[in-house]
């Protein structure tokens, strides 16, 4: 029995070492050296290319390497029988909260426009809010958005929360579905967004929505580049309705060289590092589930590909 890794950005070796300990039978294969394919039985991987799932014909699971699986939904090739695994937080949470957190203290301390005034050896100080007095805005209440809350809260910003059906979060004004994402966008002075990619949520950040932030708002964004229209939110950016923005993810990554975003004077951006695989955080979640597999039970993080997640 071989598992095969795939991805174009982590180093495969923590891995090798990390399940060698947990699964000393299990062979540990990178691709492209895939052996034979018909002994490989688990896929452990991000972004694999397309069809390279189907081509594994005694596959048992799909184990993303991340919380997110649009990267493999999106494979028209992806083989319709096999189950598909997401990590469950292991670690992910706290990176996810440790970027926004940032982000929010970042704008809400007006990082963004004193990088500008260096730029111009302009020394002024600008006005100052407290903390009660700035609304940030979260969208996704699960895993990721309720750790971030709860760690936001004690910094006395005031926090609202949009998800797709209700959620009750002490301490959070929480709003849902699309009737309810009006009234929240328009309170939104500092935008995080945590949102799984799904059908319902792709393109969701896109003009009418971007119109709704209340002028000189800021947009950080660590869920998936397909719920940002680039184009309409570089339009916001130059009109002023947009005061800045704080980028992980995108529609295309790498992100082209070409690409406004590197050198646009309000645009922060990261290489998606908001929430890094980090194979000593990770590994047990992922041997647990291959036993669970083993045993004929149910993993952990198995995925509804209906909902997307």
């Amino acid at each position: 029995m071989a598992l095969l890794f795939y991805s174009d950005s982590d180093d495969p070796e923590p891995w090798r070492e990390a399940l060698a300990r947990e699964l000393p039978e299990m062979e540990f294969r990178v691709w492209p050296d895939t052996g034979d394919l018909s002994r490989v039985s688990y896929a452990l991987v991000w972004r694999p290319q397309p069809g390279l799932l189907r081509s594994l014909p005694n596959l048992k699971a799909i184990l993303s390497l991340a919380a997110g699986v649009d990267h493999l939904l999106s494979d028209p090739q992806l083989p319709d029988n096999v189950p598909i695994v997401r990590i469950v937080d292991a670690g992910m949470a706290d990176q996810m909260s440790e970027y926004a957190l940032y982000g929010v203290l970042h704008f809400h301390r007006n990082m963004h426009r004193y990088a500008a005034q260096q730029r111009q050896a302009v020394w002024r100080q600008l006005p100052g809010v407290p903390a009660f007095q700035r609304t940030v805005g979260v969208m996704g209440l699960g895993v990721m958005g309720s750790d971030f809350v709860r760690k936001l809260a004690p910094l006395g910003f005031r926090i609202l929360g949009w998800s797709r059906t209700p959620r009750s979060i002490p301490g959070v004004t929480t709003f849902h579905g699309r009737d309810g994402l009006g009234a929240f966008l328009a309170q939104a002075e500092i935008l995080v967004n945590l949102l799984p990619l799904t059908a319902e949520t792709a393109g969701i950040l896109s003009a009418p929505a971007l119109a709704q932030l209340p002028r000189g708002a800021c947009i950080i964004n660590i869920a998936r580049g397909g719920h940002v229209d680039e184009q309409d939110l570089l339009a916001a950016l130059e009109q002023g309705q947009l005061g800045a923005a704080m980028l992980d993810v995108f529609q295309s990554e790498p992100l082209p060289r070409e690409h406004p975003f590197w050198h646009h004077p309000r645009v922060i951006a990261t290489p998606h590092i908001a929430a890094l695989a980090i194979a000593q955080l990770m590994v047990s979640q992922v041997a647990d589930n291959i036993r669970h597999i083993e045993r004929g039970e149910a993993p952990l993080g198995l995925v509804d590909r209906r909902r997307g997640y």
